[in-house]
């Protein structure tokens, strides 16, 4: 201690001394130490710098969540010797507030890892659950427990979450029920629910937090994708049949996302750069469903800086990549210390008014708009953004009337708040939110795994339909297949030897892969196909389609000893797979999904897609490579227009080709890969043969090509290796090869399996 306040005095006069008298010093860190933890600060000591504590999952900072640097240099709350900063065990609320039911053990208080058991009274039936256990999040698992009983209300009682004092008891059609937290807890959800007609209650299920009480990146993922799908989710098929919810929102780019992220000093980098990721992260799910929205993107502290412009957006002067770059790459400098939220919902009213001037009033009825801000809600210029809020409600729900009848517009506006920074100001952002039923609140402690857990917030089911989906980031191992959910390994026994092939699913019971990985001959028994659907790895095979004009001894005579022209072939398995997140055809061309998928409205052509998928002379694309038990992506540039005779004179190279005309052993049906100008290029190795040659369109992946044959072996154990000045390979056109894709696919004559539509032309 005497230590310490020998620092103190030294420093207030070294401070003096360096001020040249003038009494100014920055903050000091005596006494900011805490027990079990640690402290980070945003602007080291300087003034208005923030100082955040950090605990172990299933503790919490006490007293203090974080203190304020002040303009006199102190802290704000200061430090109190006899109650040192201490991590603490996180507690959940008090479950005894159960109504007609009995909560065991009774205690005083209640942490992680405590398990509760729930019992109802005679004559009453639980709902909910039976036993609870306290999470490190301060939250209770499973669901609110309910004893309740038959009556003749309307709604059924809709239970007092831990916590929480409930007011109201009868639940007839326009009663109402009201709720409050106790102690110090924070509400969060509705404070007031109404019983209506169809015997639902309004609003959200209330629950009372700590202020070190968060929702977890899954839960944000399973509420906030609940509630935003309603907007995304559009008529495809599931199982070969229409079903599913109707068109909410069609491809005329009408919905509108707003997006706003705080930088001001009380949120982090790091924070502001996690952020960054979940908003590109989220644009790219959405750009994978075939809704294309318009979007404002902007950051903001003392003032507003607006990244992407709606308005720009639907002037097409800006397309969804571009967005990504732009945000990824915005650099926050030197942030103002100021925080102006009511300038942001002030930013999008004004965007909101020009979008209604522009289409007009009639259009404008039928725009739904999205707002998500991610704060801490600390603001302080500007004044409340309640009343901006309140315009933008009513410029949205119009008051519209028809018959004298008010129609509700409320599905037309979604705002959604996500809390981040360490002690969000939850009072000022929670009557922010509006949208029908689901959560719009989410109080955050980390969002480094938010960006992952949006690949989780759409139900896969309503969009099996879907080709291509995947996941664009790393994941763990066991969650790889997401990147690659079509890539298929196949494997033959034929004539005492065994070998490998890579292949892609492109429907829920056919493999494309090449044709020299099916020897002549070859049973289909002797074929099998790993892809782990959930209901085992190795699928049988019913029968194996060969491209009717691949013949590798075709040109023996001309030079050419092998001879891979329409070296394709499809593999039809017993049974469909089980599509879902992990297992899902892949886009292939010319057919109606792949026009979906790159956004081609109307009657959309073949050519259209091919334009659009070799859009450059040197055209990027990738191929999966065998990496022991898995696969790593190669990088190569297809060769087209006047490049391609320098890359396929390379073919005279290969063995076993005699002929002085490249043209003989590489048609036009082959595309060209390799070599070091004017970039490096990886080359396929034993095995890779069959894998798609594919290109990622925003989260769609189509297949625009299958790896074929090379005129060079220069692999490895790694298999990642580099081309070098000669070495080529040459790669199944997809694009060439489609009457035979089409002939199986899209035959409607058989029921067999479901087909696919080709486009006509």
């Amino acid at each position: 201690m005497a230590f310490s306040v020998h620092w103190s005095w030294l420093a207030a006069l070294l401070c003096l001394l360096c001020m040249g008298g003038e009494v100014r010093c920055d903050c000091t860190e005596v006494n900011m130490q805490i027990e079990g933890g640690y402290y980070t600060l945003t602007r080291q000591l300087e003034r208005g710098s923030l100082l955040i504590y950090n605990c172990p999952e299933g503790y919490y900072p006490y007293p203090c969540l974080t203190r304020l640097c002040q303009h006199d240099d102190t802290w704000r709350p200061a430090p109190k010797r006899v109650r040192p900063q201490k991590c603490r065990i996180v507690e959940c609320p008090d479950p005894s507030v159960l109504q007609n039911g009995n909560v065991s053990p009774l205690e005083s208080q209640y942490f992680v890892g405590n398990e509760t058991t729930y019992e109802c009274f005679s004559g009453y039936t639980l709902r909910g659950s039976s036993t609870r256990i306290c999470l490190p999040n301060g939250k209770w698992s499973g669901s609110t427990t309910i004893c309740g009983h038959d009556s003749e209300d309307n709604c059924a009682d809709p239970g007092v979450p831990p916590g929480a004092s409930r007011e109201g008891n009868i639940f007839g059609i326009d009663d109402t029920v009201k709720y409050s937290c106790n102690d110090n807890l924070i509400l969060v959800g509705s404070s007031e629910r109404v019983c209506q007609e169809n015997g639902q209650w309004t609003g959200t299920e209330p629950a009372c937090y700590y202020k070190h009480t968060y929702d977890t990146p899954l839960e944000v993922s399973k509420a906030f994708g609940s509630s935003i799908k309603g907007s995304l989710t559009t008529l495809e098929p599931i199982n070969g049949t229409l079903e599913g919810k109707t068109i909410r929102i069609s491809k005329n780019g009408t919905l509108n996302i707003y997006i706003a992220v705080d930088i001001s000093e009380s949120i982090t980098p790091q924070q502001i750069d996690e952020a960054k990721k979940i908003v590109t992260a989220l644009m790219r799910k959405i750009a994978s469903f075939s809704v294309t929205p318009n979007y404002e993107v902007l950051f903001f502290s003392s003032g507003v800086y607006e990244v992407i412009r709606i308005r720009d957006f639907m002037n097409r002067k800006i397309v969804l990549s571009t967005v990504e770059t732009e945000v990824t790459a915005f650099e926050v400098g030197d942030r103002n210390t100021g925080t102006d939220l009511n300038l942001v919902f002030k930013t999008f009213l004004e965007e909101m008014g020009v979008i209604k001037r522009r289409v007009g009033e009639k259009v404008f009825k039928e725009h739904r708009h999205v707002i998500i801000a991610f704060t801490d809600g600390g603001y302080n210029m500007g004044g409340s953004p309640a009343p901006t809020v309140a315009k933008i409600k009513d410029m949205v729900y119009m008051n519209h009337t028809i018959e004298g009848e008010t129609q509700p517009r409320e599905e037309y506006l979604d705002i959604y708040i996500f809390a981040i920074g360490a002690e969000p100001f939850d009072d000022d952002l929670q009557p922010l939110t509006t949208g029908i039923g689901k959560k719009h609140y989410f109080r955050m402690k980390d969002i480094t795994n938010l960006e992952d857990t949006f690949d989780d917030i759409i139900d896969e089911r309503e969009v099996l339909g879907l080709c291509g989906l995947h996941a664009e980031y790393d994941r763990k191992k066991s969650s790889k297949r997401r990147n690659y959910p079509w890539m298929a390994f196949v494997n033959v026994q034929f004539q005492g030897r065994q070998s490998k092939c890579l292949g892609s699913l492109v429907t829920p019971q056919f493999i494309l892969t090449a044709a020299h990985c099916l020897p002549f001959g070859v049973l289909p028994e002797q074929v099998t196909v790993d892809i782990d659907d959930g209901q085992g790895k190795l699928k049988k095979v019913k029968s194996l389609k060969v491209h009717p004009n691949y013949n590798v001894n075709a040109k023996v005579n001309e030079g050419v000893k092998e001879f891979y022209d329409y070296d394709v072939a499809l593999i039809q398995l017993n049974k469909d797979v089980q599509i879902s997140k992990e297992v899902r055809p892949i886009c292939i061309p010319c057919t109606q999904k792949t026009s979906d998928a790159l956004k081609l409205d109307g009657d959309s052509t073949c050519k259209q897609q091919e334009e659009i998928l070799f859009a450059d002379n040197l055209q990027a694309l990738t191929f999966l490579s065998r990496t022991g038990q898995w696969v790593k992506e190669k990088d190569v540039r297809v060769k087209i227009g006047g490049s391609r005779n320098g890359c396929i004179k390379h073919a005279l190279e290969a063995p076993g080709i005699t002929t002085t005309n490249p043209k003989d052993a590489v048609t036009d049906n082959f595309l060209c890969t390799g070599g070091l100008s004017p970039f490096r290029d990886h080359i396929a190795c034993q095995g890779d043969s069959g894998g798609a040659v594919f290109k990622n369109y925003e989260q769609r992946t189509v297949q625009v090509a299958l790896v074929s044959w090379g005129n060079k072996n220069l692999c490895n154990t790694t298999n990642m290796v580099e081309s070098d000045q000669t070495s080529r390979d040459f790669h199944i056109n997809l694009f060439r090869v489609v009457p035979f894709l089409k002939s199986i696919l899209g035959n409607d004559d058989q029921d067999d399996y479901a087909s696919i539509t080709f486009l006509s032309r």
